[in-house]
């Protein structure tokens, strides 16, 4: 059976991407310099919290997801980040290839909420692999990846910001129940604030705002000005 091994030698945000994207580049080698027709790849990539530190403000950001700072010996476990699959085409001894991660700001998402509160270094990644590759020199085979093929790398949190900005610049995102978006709705309707940022910001404040302006609505409204 064909020995393989596999390793992250870089990652870059997608700038042409639809939705938050990141790119790794992967080697795959096949030992004895053994010749692939194909190689149906699957990646699972964690999360690997323990293999760094964090300053005062990272853990204060992620006492949500592991308790607090002295709870973490048993709390800091791996988190999942991705899973994709990846076709890997023809080659002989090693190929490098990109392997696209889709990704998510969906702060309800353990990853995302981990990644946010990074605010310097490396995330530790552990990729795990598995698939069938398509092999043989003077015929056609199909081979097992075995399940314990993996790939240490260490992403910094450059990347990570980069993509976001690209997508969100200056901004971050919730996802809300409809009702409660329904309500945010009529509390902003009813004081006739003219932004959600507005909306929450007297919220926050806890008091409601003040009156609105009649006139002021009116001319936002028609885009008419004072005389």
């Amino acid at each position: 059976m064909t020995e393989f091994s596999f390793a992250c030698t870089g990652v870059r945000a997608d700038r042409y991407a639809a939705g938050p994207t990141l790119v790794f580049r992967l080697r795959v080698t096949a030992a004895d310099n053994a010749r692939v027709h194909a190689l149906a790849l699957r990646c699972q990539i964690r999360i690997e919290p323990a293999r760094r530190g964090y300053a005062p403000a990272e853990a204060d950001g992620l006492a949500d997801l592991f308790g607090e700072r002295s709870r973490w010996g048993s709390t800091l476990q791996p988190v999942q980040f991705a899973q994709v699959s990846v076709m890997v085409p023809s080659f002989t001894g090693e190929i490098e290839t990109d392997l696209v991660v889709p990704c998510t700001y969906d702060l309800e998402i353990a990853a995302t909420r981990y990644l946010t509160a990074l605010t310097d270094g490396e995330v530790p990644l552990l990729m795990l692999f598995s698939g069938t590759a398509f092999t043989g020199t003077g015929g056609f085979q199909v081979e097992p990846v075995p399940w314990d093929r993996e790939a240490a790398f260490r992403m910094p949190v450059t990347a990570w910001r980069e993509m976001v900005e690209q997508h969100f610049p200056g901004c971050g995102w919730i996802r809300l129940p409809r009702d409660t978006m329904d309500a945010l709705l009529a509390y902003r309707s009813r004081h006739a604030l003219p932004s959600w940022e507005a909306t929450l910001a007297a919220l926050l404040e806890g008091a409601d705002p003040p009156a609105p302006d009649p006139l002021r609505a009116l001319t936002a409204t028609t885009g008419r000005t004072d005389p």
